[in-house]
């Protein structure tokens, strides 16, 4: 099988392009601007495209596809020359689903917390000694790329991102991965720059849970009133939305609720009592605690018992940049947290009081996203 990327240089582009080196197939790519660390990370893998810039030339019909990365524009020379060519076409979450349609697919969905969850899910299977594939959206410790995909792994999971598919397919990527088993963290108003309402926003997690395979698992976090009236509301088991047109259906899907797992905090450690046992967490904050029980529903699904769960969750440090420590003393606790959104420093904050509940607490937020800059969303 051959393979382009156009615009490979992305986090999950170039993740992507080397998981399907790893899987044997011939992959090329292009890119006007490929920076660290997709750079090196191509590079040792003889992927870095020799120059910036895109090349359509140097597309044939040779290839099989050509996967299309959201950096690129709906004018890019190379998807025009790939369109004249008839090649097929995917955005990546496409592609995703192509290769894993024969596998159980979980699918971490929410505003806040997918990365955490997905990561749980993967540490867990990784200590039980699971085969698996897997799409994160951070670098894990323990894994060596972002993505991996192969022929032999039973179980594929991913996290479920709600932004749009590619430049040219504006569906929300968590559309396309039609779940076995899927969970929901919370619904909170994000990507305003796509979703111009709320009420548009919480339409894709209601047409999320439509695209669950037939007798399939939703997990949802019931402390989120939002989303536990959508679910209780959401008819599962007569309507299928594969398409434009919904249409009858024998689809059962069943719908099981978490919330914060009994757990006590002491000395700044944050331990869950499971069994009259006291078990220690690396992670903390009732946030995390929810992700955590839901981690465990799922694993559950996957056949890992709830003391395999325990044993192995115990040594979960959590995902890059979500409530990273920085540094420890006795007197003194410095983290960082990727949140982007009112829902995500809400939480943050609330955890580190909780943890630290004597303590004077400083916190530093840098607005920087598209949506965080939207003068309509500030006021959130």
């Amino acid at each position: 099988m051959k393979i382009h990327f156009i615009a490979i240089g992305g986090s999950v582009m170039h993740n992507m392009a080397l998981a399907m080196k790893n899987k044997g197939y011939t992959v090329t790519g292009s890119d006007d601007e490929v920076n660290e660390p997709s750079r090196t990370r191509l590079q040792k893998q003889g992927l870095l495209p020799q120059k910036d810039g895109w090349f359509p030339e140097k597309l044939d019909k040779s290839y099989d596809s050509v996967i299309l990365g959201m950096h690129a524009r709906e004018d890019n020379p190379e998807l025009i020359r790939a369109k004249e060519l008839g090649l097929r076409i995917f955005s990546y979450p496409e592609y995703m689903y192509e290769q894993t349609k024969d596998k159980i697919r979980v699918v971490v969905g929410g505003s806040h917390g997918k990365t955490t969850i997905t990561s749980m899910i993967l540490h867990v299977l990784k200590y039980a000694k699971k085969d698996f594939d897997y799409l994160v959206g951070a670098q894990l410790q323990g894994f060596d790329t972002m993505v991996k995909l192969t022929k032999e792994a039973p179980i594929a999971v991913f996290e479920g991102d709600e932004y749009l598919a590619s430049p040219i397919d504006k569906r929300p990527k968590f559309h396309l991965y039609k779940p076995n088993i899927a969970i929901i963290s919370g619904i909170a108003w994000d990507h305003i720059n796509v979703f111009p309402t709320y009420k548009s926003y919480v339409e894709q997690f209601e047409k999320f849970i439509h695209l669950i395979e037939p007798n399939g698992s939703l997990m949802y976090c019931a402390a989120d009133t939002e989303l536990k009236h959508l679910v209780e509301t959401t008819v599962t088991d007569s309507m299928d939305y594969t398409d434009d047109n919904p249409r009858k259906s024998a689809k059962s899907v069943a719908k099981t609720p978490y919330a914060v797992p009994p757990h006590t905090i002491e000395n700044g450690t944050t331990y869950l009592i499971h069994s009259n046992k006291k078990i220690p967490l690396k992670i903390f904050g009732d946030h995390n605690l929810m992700n955590l029980e839901g981690a465990r529903l799922v694993c559950e699904k996957l056949g890992i018992s709830n003391e395999l769960f325990y044993e192995a969750i115990q040594s979960f440090t959590g995902a890059a940049k979500r409530l990273e420590q920085v540094k420890i003393t006795p007197d003194f606790a410095f983290y960082k947290d990727f949140a982007h959104s009112p829902s995500k420093l809400k939480a943050t904050i609330e955890a580190m009081k909780s943890q630290y509940p004597n303590r004077h607490l400083v916190a530093c937020m840098e607005l920087h996203t598209f949506s965080s800059l939207n003068e309509n969303f500030l006021k959130e």
